[in-house]
């Protein structure tokens, strides 16, 4: 911007162009600049800043939350009482100051800008309309009692006992989550109201007689609607090849909003006109004479030549690298948005070889590492990728969140910038999970079935390794002689649910399946008893028997008849004998069974075994070692997951040998249970990380160790004061700089298995050498038992050097007698060291105490363990933590994550990684571990960054900052929408932006044919006054007056948005015909609710299955069927709980719903609970399953005529097919003005021929009412196309269950017979029915494409039909799943741009042969392009098609085609004048003719 230049010069340089000597005659002529202008609103008012604060901060740290509602209500004047707006807004952030950090408080302010927690507001906003609170300001629900009132709230308390539905998102005050009696208060923050009721139910809820719960609720809102933000907004040049423009003149009435005819401050050719008005306001007149020049001059376009377009994108980069560094990034997004008006300077543009060759070089690298072609856009924040084309801003702000969270608590740890991108980088995503590791197998407790490598039955196979890298087919199992695969089982051999896995095995075994299958049985490992009295034992010595007596595939068997006889019934000895002797003609069994048997051995092993593997429940099935999920060890299942497991295992063996690490002379078993995922041991306690949680230790510790104060403290605050003040138990090693592990041992050292736990972790340090150790005593304060030994512990710690403290404590735990004189309060054996500061532990035992209790969540008594901010616990009481557990622990700890970060810390090069304590190392291990694992992380390589590459450092270098990299071609689609991001982030973030210029090197057409901007402010808006400003608004500015542009919006994919105002044609808008601005704003009329459903057993989508979304007090609000493709589903709803489930009849008689991800409700209910709390996505997971009953019963059959599912939808919606087959459904949809002329036309032509009653359906904003295109199906992003679009690929799914029967008419089109004839025409069983086109009209011969090339070849001798007329069996159409076998087709042809040129016709003919299509009689559709006029006379109906010979206008057609055009016209404008002036109510217009139904599914 030249404004900060030398501002004198600039001045003089103005009036000197504007003086009468020079030749510009800025004054004749005088134009007013034209912009358009665009806004979008929430469909619910604005809610109040304070509230999304408060959701904020509890999405940052539940104490947060609640540390702002009490700093809020301590306020001395409420926030309520404040009028000016501004002074109001620096009030509630300056209370959130005290929570967050400088840099936190800016993304802070981003997100209220974005409006982010306002849906959540509503969403309580909701749940309180639902509830029908009385008109209070203030309401309380105490167990379902509602109350106003204080004293009646304390009296209802004492006497109520009932529970509140709850949801995950309210707000528990912390520590009442598990008071039985719930209270849930609805109310404003920042009211004086809400002061009294807050501060009587905290102090309930302290004293642990509620479960106090906050919901927002504001009783008087302003009646103003939410603006919002985070969309773009995109003006496309449109062909003008076919004149599509309506002749109406049209004036706005000047009642648009302000926003659209204020002055807009916005720079022209670099000059920031109002900041120089402001600075030299004597000159004010020659700034606006001046700024004129500059509009006319610049702002209309000039054809360019072909050969121009070539470099286009090459010269927008040197224009870019060319400006200041400080404007670089303005100009960048200068040039993508107005690019069409700056192609004709950017062509004078010389561009320089060094930017082209490090280009070409840096292009070559992304190619090959991350695979970004030229023109391709990526954004990487510290090394997160992002593609534009798909996240929205919203999420784009909650990763930013989760990152700055992590580097500010590193930075407050003294990490560097470059330490800190080296350490964001790692991704222990990788080798996390408890599926990822193993146990070895290598166990004389397993009696292996076969053998692969030695048993004869595989001796064809080849042993080779290689046989690993030959191709196979998809899901196909390699025959290798190798025991590349065991399955063991671990069963109870007595327990039923044993026998099919054993028998899924053997069969296994008996197919020559590739697996190597071993079992482990677990019996009674007391020798005292034997086979003779004991049915597990017997079964035990029988087996081995038959293993030896014949083989181990017949010991199988062997168990598998055994369950069979037993039947349901329990095994018992007497079963075994039977059966040995019926399969072995055994006659002294004894010998077997008794107790001399030589054939009962294996019982310790097994139990070593089992032991061993700490899986706690039986059955088991490791697969090398790995254990299955316990979920999936069933009949229907099984199978599959052996397979699954086989599967992902196949490639790490094929990289192994491919690198030459696993090679033929390996011992296949040996090399397999080498790797670093095989455990010693295997504890579900340590492996599953599920049932643990990481502590915050962002934290400032306390400074005083006073009792009062540290109770006040948050858990992150205490967790730091524990860090800042532990001590540890160690092993000092020479060189040692930092311990790797942490252990914070909890336990009671009263309780001998507290005492043996720490014992284990002591000897384990020993033995490990890189493990500290600390102890924490979790004591009952209540039960008056001394504390002795627990004292003694923490003043050894204290006062002893560790060595000496280490050998002290061990000797006590060691020395079971001393430690019980010492729990009854003998002192004699302490050293008179320790005796001196034991009465000073008091203090340390009390907030210990009260710390594992508060924060570590682990009641009075109970164990558990804190490994580097990991908590596991509390154990169980009879559950073991020994020495291979603590080893286990440390092993898992470091595998996941430990190696990587002391491989980071290693390697640098500085005096910086002495600074590394063990403290610190706990601190970075728990901010890195906890944050979400859920993208992987890319190194940016590259050759060059001088000639190419903007660089704008960070702000501040010694705070932390963000790593922002962008790939990305300056005139692309992706360029005009990361550019006013990035521009955002600068101000908002601290952060160093690198923007790697990805040019084309030739381009063959123009590159953008659009202007573009993106609605996005860093901050809330004020006026001069302190009032809010209405909000964010679109502004196309100093626009060109010639071309034909058409409006979009691209807002996040679960948007739906309606225009609710415009007075010009947005389709078609010609700015030359404005007098100033066009102005429009949209609506949010629908947040999307998406998922995906399974049928749990097979896996398989239930097609068909009908879904509602409702309310309780309007169970069926919206419906919706599951497609086949990837089982997806879609249902609009806004802000609010609602209800998800299987509509009555034929689904809900089927099937259950017997789990659910992303909702709000407990497992296995029938009624889903989903809350809509969010801009973003919200997607569920639903599986369902056939009640036992219904398995052999087809959803969609058609077995008689009242069962079908298609039958029972009419009933359930209209009550019968009579009444439903009396309405005539016609669907159409209109784009612009002309063509909503066209429209009413068509209406009108349609209810003057047609007795029947007629329901019209519109697809409202090109997009429907009901649907919208599902963001896994390949997109489009020219608008004609997207109509297109939802002309055929949706047309299940578009409309309400209950209509049977829709037809599709062209808005261009004049109908002149009775459409309930096309209705009812028989459609001979096709789903659907087109009219061909015409061949009568032989001189359009040369344009008939379908009679040549591909289409004549793959038509093979069928008709190829027009899409302006169709009818469709909506009821044959979804039963034989047309709509799938169409989008299905649409994806793998849409991939290729020059497939589907017509795509609403193209396709169904090219799906003639999959989707039958009825060819319905000629007369249907007449037009003058392909029909002869003679066969005119007969038309039913007659369509304007375009005429590629001689273009004529759509308009002037009309007129000379159809002689009732101008009389339907006229008809209309009378009728709409007669609205306009009020002289006749919009709805007594409707005609006597029809029902226009107001039907929730149809648009008007």
């Amino acid at each position: 911007m030249f404004v900060s230049t030398n501002m004198w010069t600039i001045v003089g340089f103005v009036i000197l162009l504007l003086s009468p000597q020079l030749l510009f005659n800025v004054e004749a002529g005088h134009k007013k600049s034209k912009s358009v202008t665009t806004l979008l609103d929430a469909k619910w008012e604005v809610t109040p800043i304070v509230l999304e604060i408060a959701e904020y901060l509890a999405d940052e740290n539940v104490n947060f939350f609640w540390s702002y509602i009490d700093a809020i209500t301590s306020l001395e004047n409420s926030p309520i009482e404040i009028e000016n707006d501004r002074e109001r807004y620096h009030v509630v952030i300056s209370a959130a100051t005290k929570l967050l950090t400088p840099a936190e408080i800016a993304v802070l302010k981003l997100g209220l800008s974005l409006h982010i927690y306002s849906p959540k507001v509503e969403m309580f906003a909701q749940i309180a309309a639902e509830r029908h609170l009385p008109a209070c300001p203030i309401v309380v629900d105490v167990g379902g009692s509602l109350t106003c009132d204080v004293s009646e709230m304390n009296k209802l308390i004492e006497e109520t006992e009932n529970r509140v539905e709850t949801y995950r998102v309210d707000h528990h005050y912390p520590g009442s989550e598990n008071q039985s009696l719930a209270v849930v208060l609805y109310g404003e923050l920042g009211s004086p109201e809400f002061v009294q009721f807050h501060t009587v139910l905290k102090q309930h809820a302290i004293d642990g007689k509620i479960d106090y719960i906050l919901r927002h609720y504001v009783k008087e809102r302003p009646r103003r609607r939410l603006r919002l933000s985070g969309y773009g907004v995109e003006l496309q040049m449109k062909s003008t090849e076919y004149k599509v423009q309506d002749d109406t003149q049209i004036r706005d009435d000047g009642s648009t909003e302000d926003t659209s005819t204020e002055e807009i401050d916005e720079e022209i050719e670099g000059f920031h006109f109002n900041k120089l008005k402001q600075l030299y306001p004597d000159h004010k007149p020659d700034f606006d004479k001046f700024k004129q020049h500059l509009i006319e001059s610049s702002n209309e376009m000039a054809p360019l030549k072909v050969w121009q377009f070539q470099e286009l994108s090459l010269q927008a980069a040197e224009r870019i690298m060319s400006s200041p560094k400080e404007e670089s990034l303005k100009m960048f997004t200068h040039i993508a948005q107005n690019f069409p008006m700056q192609a004709k300077s950017l062509v004078r543009s010389v561009v320089s070889q060094e930017m082209k060759q490090e280009m070409k070089q840096n292009q070559e690298i992304f190619s090959s590492t991350i695979n970004i072609q030229p023109s391709d856009t990526a954004l990487f924040i510290n090394g997160l990728f992002f593609d534009l084309d798909v996240v929205d801003v919203i999420s784009l702000l909650e990763v930013l969140r989760q990152e700055l969270r992590t580097m500010e608590g590193l930075h407050n740890i003294g990490i560097s910038n470059k330490r800190m991108n080296s350490l964001l980088g790692l991704d222990f995503e990788a080798n996390s999970g408890s599926q990822e590791f193993a146990m070895d197998i290598r166990d004389s407790a397993v009696n292996w079935i076969n053998d692969i490598e030695n048993d004869s039955k595989y001796k064809r196979w080849s042993a080779s390794l290689m046989e690993l890298l030959r191709p196979t087919f998809p899901g196909m199992l390699r025959h290798m002689r190798r025991n590349m695969f065991n399955l063991v089982l671990i069963v109870d051999p007595l327990d039923h649910n044993t026998r099919n896995l054993i028998k899924l095995s053997e069969s296994l075994v008996a197919h020559s399946a590739p697996i190597r299958v071993g079992i482990v049985l677990s019996v009674e490992a007391d020798t005292s008893v034997n086979g003779s009295d004991n049915p597990s034992v017997a079964t035990l010595c029988a087996f081995n028997y038959m293993s030896q007596a014949k083989d181990p595939q017949q010991a199988l068997n062997f168990l598998i008849d055994l369950h069979d006889s037993a039947k349901d019934r329990d095994i018992t000895v007497e079963d075994v004998r039977k059966m040995l002797k019926r399969k072995l003609s055994v006659f002294n069994v004894d010998d077997i069974l008794g107790e001399d048997s030589d054939y009962d051995f294996g019982r310790s092993l097994a139990k070593d075994f089992i032991q061993r593997s700490g899986l706690r429940t039986l059955p088991q099935a490791l697969m090398n070692g790995i254990p299955l999920p316990n979920s999936q060890l069933n009949m229907d299942e099984f199978e599959d997951a052996v397979l699954q497991e086989v599967m992902q295992q196949t490639p790490v063996f094929q990289k192994a040998v491919y690198r030459g690490k696993f090679v033929d002379s390996d011992d296949t078993l040996d090399y397999i249970m080498s790797q670093p995922n095989v455990m010693p041991r295997l504890n579900e306690r340590v492996l599953n990380q599920e049932n643990s949680f990481y502590l915050d230790m962002t934290g400032k510790p306390a400074d005083t160790l006073d009792v009062e104060i540290l109770n006040k403290l948050s858990p992150r605050e205490m967790t730091a004061t524990a860090v800042a003040n532990l001590k540890y138990f160690s092993v000092p090693r020479k060189g040692k700089k930092f311990d790797l592990m942490t252990f914070w041992v909890v336990g009671d050292l009263n309780c001998v298995k507290s005492r043996q736990f720490l014992l284990y972790a002591l000897e384990y340090m020993k033995s490990s050498g890189d493990v500290r150790i600390s102890f924490l005593p979790n004591v009952n304060g209540d039960d008056g038992t001394d504390q002795l030994l627990n004292k003694a512990v923490l003043a050894a710690l204290e006062i002893l050097p560790t060595d000496k403290a280490t050998q002290y404590v061990l000797s006590l735990l060691q020395d079971d007698a001393a430690a019980l004189e010492m729990k009854n309060g003998k002192t004699f054996d302490i050293p008179v060291e320790l005796k001196a500061n034991l009465a000073a532990q008091d203090i340390s035992l009390k907030m210990l105490r009260v710390y594992c209790q508060r924060v570590l969540h682990m009641g009075p008594g109970t164990r558990g363990i804190v490994a580097n901010g990991r908590v596991l616990g509390p154990l169980d009481e009879d559950e073991e933590f020994s020495v291979e557990d603590y080893s286990l622990l440390e092993r898992f700890s470091l595998t996941t994550y430990g190696d990587k970060i002391q491989k980071v810390l290693a390697n640098d090069d500085d005096d910086e990684s002495n600074d590394i304590t063990s403290n610190t190392l706990l601190r970075i291990v728990s901010l890195l571990v906890s944050r979400p694992q859920t993208r992987s992380r890319f190194d940016i390589t590259f050759h060059g960054d001088e000639h190419s590459v903007l660089k704008l450092p960070a702000q501040h270098p010694d705070k932390a900052a963000f790593d922002i990299t962008a790939i990305v071609d300056p005139v692309s689609r992706g360029a005009q929408k990361l550019g006013p991001i990035l521009q955002v982030l600068q101000e908002v973030l601290n952060c160093n932006i690198r923007i790697f210029l990805n040019s084309v090197e030739k381009n063959s057409d123009m590159p953008l044919k659009s202007f573009y901007r993106f609605v996005l402010e860093p901050e809330i808006q004020f006026n001069e006054d302190g009032q809010q400003t209405a909000g964010p608004i679109a502004k196309f500015t100093n626009m060109p007056t010639t071309p034909l542009l058409t409006q979009n919006m691209l807002v996040p994919e679960n948007w739906l948005v309606e225009v609710v105002r415009a007075v010009y044609d947005l389709d078609n808008i010609r700015l030359e015909h404005v007098e100033s601005v066009v102005h429009s704003e949209y609506e949010l009329e629908y947040l999307l609710l998406e998922g995906h459903c399974f049928e749990a057993t097979m896996g398989n989508p239930p097609r068909g299955l009908q879904m509602t979304l409702g309310t309780e007090h309007q169970p069926v609000t919206v419906d919706t069927i599951v497609m086949a493709n990837l089982g997806y589903f879609q249902l609009k709803a806004n802000p609010g709980a609602w209800i998800l489930r299987l509509r009555q009849g034929r689904s809900a008689d089927l099937f259950d719903i017997v789990s659910h991800e992303g909702s709000d409700t407990p497992a296995n209910s029938t009624d889903i609970k989903v809350l809509i709390s969010s801009l973003r996505s919200h997607v569920l997971k639903l599986k369902v399953q056939k009640k036992p009953d219904k398995l052999n019963v087809d959803l969609l059959a058609e077995d008689d005529s009242h069962s079908g599912l298609w039958n029972s939808i009419t009933s359930s919606f209209s009550g019968s097919d009579e009444d439903s087959e009396e309405i005539l459904n016609i669907f159409s949809l209109a784009s612009g003005h002309l063509y909503e002329r066209f429209l009413r036309i068509m209406m009108m032509s349609v209810l003057k021929h047609t007795k029947t009653p007629v329901k019209f359906w519109f697809l409202k904003n090109y997009l429907s009412p009901h649907f919208k295109w599902p963001r896994w199906l390949h997109q489009q992003s020219e608008k004609q196309r997207i109509i297109w679009g939802y002309k055929i690929l949706f047309l299940d799914v578009l409309f309400p269950l209950d209509v049977k029967k829709i037809i599709f008419v062209d808005a261009d089109q004049v109908v002149r017979a009775d459409m309930k004839e096309l209705q009812q025409l028989d459609l001979g069983g096709a789903p659907y029915g087109y009219t061909p086109f015409c061949d009568s009209r032989t001189e359009m011969d040369g344009f008939r494409f379908w009679k040549q090339g591909y289409w004549r070849n793959h038509l093979q001798g069928r008709r190829y039909h027009i899409s302006a007329l169709y009818v469709v069996d909506l009821k044959r159409f979804r039963r034989i799943a047309a709509g799938d076998r169409l989008r299905g087709q649409y994806q793998a042809l849409s991939q290729d741009p020059n497939s589907l040129s017509n795509l609403d016709q193209d396709l169904p003919n090219n799906m003639i042969h999959q989707v039958a299509i009825k060819s319905l009689p000629q007369e249907w559709l007449w037009c003058e392009t392909w029909c002869d006029d003679s066969s005119k006379s007969r038309a039913k109906t007659i369509d304007l098609c375009n005429n590629p010979m001689t273009k004529e206008a759509k308009l002037s057609a009309a007129m000379r085609i159809l002689p009732e055009w101008k009389d339907y016209d006229n008809e209309i404008r009378k009728l709409q004048q007669k609205i306009d002036s009020g002289i006749l109510d919009p709805e007594s217009a409707e005609s006597t003719d029809s029902i226009i139904s107001n039907d929730v599914h149809s648009e008007l």
